[in-house]
């Protein structure tokens, strides 16, 4: 296990799809996000965290609110990335793509990939918030090709074993209760 220090610079990268559908799954139950921030900051500096969202297809004329973008949020969407903000979350918002077949997609991997290694050299502690084992090329790259430590924070009953392994540190949320907020 690496140890922490309060002088490490921190960048804190949450694929919050993951994570909500983890919480949702595991313990019906949603994230505190402003007792994960402090949890998994430990007291260092926080140099940036970017929270990765999915905005919904469902949003109506009668229930939308603006969005910075220009773009229309359904009220219950503003008030959750609202909260996120107030966390100190920074988002990143794409819209649900839908294909001709009727299949959706709505991942962030690839922008936060990205953002994770432009972000690199600014950054002692790269923590990234998922379970998805996707991003264990991710993980292999700031370790080894930037020399950066990884920690990887998520529900560890849905995690990624190979993506555990990979990382410098694993924080397993199913052991931080308050992280979780029962509904």
């Amino acid at each position: 296990m690496t140890t922490t220090n309060k002088y490490q610079r921190v960048g804190v990268f949450i694929d919050i799809q993951n994570l909500y559908h983890s919480s949702k799954h595991l313990y019906r139950a949603r994230v505190n996000y402003r007792e994960l921030m402090r949890e998994l900051t430990m007291g260092r500096q926080l140099i940036r965290a970017i929270g990765y969202v999915v905005k919904s297809e469902e949003t109506s004329p009668t229930r939308e609110a603006p969005r910075a973008d220009g773009q229309r949020l359904t009220s219950s969407e503003a008030a959750f990335f609202d909260a996120l903000g107030k966390s100190g979350i920074e988002l990143r918002v794409k819209d649900l793509q839908i294909f001709p077949d009727g299949t959706k997609k709505a991942d962030w991997d690839v922008g936060m990939a990205v953002d994770a290694i432009r972000m690199a050299g600014l950054l002692d502690v790269i923590i990234l918030v998922t379970g998805d084992g996707d991003f264990v090329p991710l993980v292999n790259y700031l370790k080894w090709g930037l020399g950066r430590v990884v920690e990887v924070s998520a529900f560890g009953r849905s995690a990624s074993a190979k993506l555990k392994e990979a990382a410098d540190v694993f924080v397993d949320l199913d052991q931080i209760p308050k992280v979780i907020l029962k509904r």
